[in-house]
Formats: C-alpha cells, sequence, structure tokens
C-alpha cells in the first residue's frame, strides 16, 4: 500500500503575484511550470500563460458558487506530433 501525505501548497494572492511581478516589463511572457505531481517540480511541464479571467465555480451541492482568478495557460509553441488516438 502506497504512502499518503497530506499537500498544502501556499496558494498565491493576486497581491502576491503583483509584487513578485513589479520589476518585470510589460512585455516579458509569463510560462508556467507545472509540478509533476504534488510539490514535485523536478521535471516540471512548461507551459505559457494565455488567458486571465475571473471563473463561478460550485463549491457546495447546496448551489453555492464562489468566483475565482483563473490563468489559462497552454503548451509552449512549437511543432508537435498529432495525436490521433
Amino acid at each position: 500500500m502506497a504512502d499518503t501525505f497530506d499537500h498544502t501548497p501556499q496558494v498565491w494572492t493576486a497581491a502576491r503575484l503583483r509584487e513578485a511581478l513589479t520589476d518585470v516589463p510589460d512585455e516579458t511572457p509569463i510560462h508556467i511550470g507545472v509540478a509533476d505531481g504534488p510539490g514535485d517540480f523536478e521535471g516540471y511541464g512548461e507551459y505559457v500563460l494565455v488567458d486571465a479571467e475571473p471563473v463561478e465555480t460550485d463549491i457546495s451541492d447546496a448551489g453555492v458558487t464562489q468566483v475565482q482568478f483563473t490563468l489559462f495557460a497552454d503548451v509552449r509553441a512549437g511543432a508537435y506530433y498529432l495525436d490521433v488516438d
């Protein structure tokens, strides 16, 4: 049986993101490294930021919703083989 552990990443706020981008020039592309597993950035997947918008999500069975600002990422530009399966 596999060992389990609690994974509690420190989720950034808009304020923390603004602070991190303070000295970054406006024309700088934003890349996103996606962990291969919980907290595992050793061989992360590299993506680029393509959109950002508020997204409404259900947070309970009672129809309660919450708006979260979501960053959308896509794979980097390049030539890829089309997977037809």
